[in-house]
């Protein structure tokens, strides 16, 4: 896309620099009259796939009204105008004034990385190219019919258990689906809910009503604050939630306008849970990563060590092929029987959560005193500290206190979990 050159910046990056700080800005006066924005970033092919050692560069964008988005390491490019802005961008009109490209330091390798930063005013005709060019969304899937099952989970206090996923991806950030085909494919696999939680941004927000209405799931807004000290899933429609203040300044604003924050995979390598943080009300303690056997041990004794903890799942989807698919793991919330979002965010916060390892799965959910194994015969029933008890029959009612409680084979293999 041709245009105006405003500002062109090369720089080197050194791991000193990363060490020094992460998030950097590079200002850019931009003048009036100004139709669109389009931002490029290059530095070398053989320094970023992202390979071990490989340079990896962020990229975002605050203008003179706060914020706009951000695309991290998933494109090299963005556009962004007032009728239309690059997946993961807000549609802004662009002022004259500061403009502000975000530039993340992900991965910084010995040798360094050379960066050369593009901005350019380009003409209103050339982004409504780039916005017909946008794949059309696929036609609603046929959802599994699941009503047989759906009459053998326990009803509470008039409350319904619905199935979800609370952690997936799109185009707005990482993912390689539009919301439509998120959509679609998630409620093919039979979920009633899904939360659309792409890295620090809420562009995907207001395309979710439109998108979960024609495919029939309801999508819940979220956003991953991502950094390199820590992920959690902000959930609510709450705007905003700035990833570069530090973690306790997210948790405290996401409190503050009535949204829900969960740790994601506090377990996870190099995305690993690195931050203070006075609690975890809300946690990912089964995240698609853990299916195999050798990492079971570690994510349940982290919740043990926090058993108040509200557990939840995630697939974490981005692309088919290389991801587990949504509603793997599939979270289960004891919510009011119409299902909104409200509803559904109204049972997470009140911690009625069950976890399982598929929609049609094992599962193991609390009513009462009362744990309810359902489709579970032949598996184990256990806890912390507690003995194993064998489980007989699809539909078994089982005495147990409050507190956390999974499903295992003989192979110490969970296939459900509940609080």
């Amino acid at each position: 896309m041709s245009g105006t050159v405003l500002a062109t910046v090369n720089r080197q990056w050194r791991p000193s620099d990363r060490a020094e700080q992460q998030i950097r800005e590079v200002e850019v006066d931009v003048p009036s009259g100004c139709a669109a924005l389009e931002v490029e970033l290059s530095y070398p092919a053989d320094a970023g796939d992202g390979a071990a050692g490989a340079a990896v560069l962020d990229l975002g964008l605050e203008g003179p009204a706060g914020y706009v988005g951000w695309s991290g390491g998933a494109r090299r490019r963005f556009v962004v105008s007032e009728g239309w802005s690059t997946p993961g961008y807000l549609p802004v009109p662009v002022e004259a004034g500061v403009w502000r490209v975000l530039v993340g330091l992900h991965r910084v390798p010995p040798g360094g990385a050379t960066m050369t930063l593009t901005v350019r005013s380009v003409r209103a005709d050339a982004v409504g190219r780039a916005r017909e060019a946008e794949p059309a969304d696929p036609p609603p899937r046929v959802r599994p019919d699941q009503t047989d099952r759906r009459r053998r989970l326990p009803t509470v206090d008039g409350l319904t258990w619905l199935a979800g996923d609370f952690h997936s991806h799109t185009v707005h950030s990482d993912g390689s689906l539009s919301i439509g085909a998120l959509a679609a494919l998630a409620a093919s696999r039979g979920l009633d809910f899904l939360a659309v939680t792409d890295h620090n941004t809420t562009s995907h927000h207001a395309h979710l009503p439109a998108a979960g209405h024609a495919h029939g799931i309801r999508l819940l807004p979220g956003q991953e604050v991502t950094r390199d000290i820590g992920h959690a899933n902000a959930f609510g429609d709450i705007g905003f939630v700035d990833f570069r203040q530090p973690p306790t300044a997210w948790a405290a604003d996401v409190a503050q306008r009535g949204g829900i924050l969960s740790v994601n995979h506090p377990l996870a390598a190099d995305c690993a849970w690195l931050s203070p943080l006075d609690q975890a009300p809300v946690a990912e303690v089964w995240h698609s990563s853990w299916a195999q056997v050798p990492s079971w041990g570690a994510p349940l004794a982290w919740w043990l060590l926090t058993p108040s903890t509200t557990p939840i799942g995630g697939s974490d989807f981005h692309q088919q092929g290389s991801d587990a698919l949504p509603g793997s793991p599939t979270t289960w919330v004891l919510c009011n029987a119409d299902g909104d979002g409200d509803g559904v965010l109204g049972g997470l916060r009140a911690g009625r959560t069950s976890v399982s390892t598929s929609v049609d799965g094992p599962l193991l959910l609390r009513d009462g005193d009362e744990l309810v194994a359902v489709d579970a015969d032949g598996l184990l029933l256990t806890g912390a500290g507690q003995a194993r008890r064998p489980v007989v029959g699809d539909r078994v009612r089982l005495g147990a206190p409050e507190g956390p409680w999974w499903l295992e084979d003989d192979h110490r293999v969970v296939h459900a979990l509940c609080r």
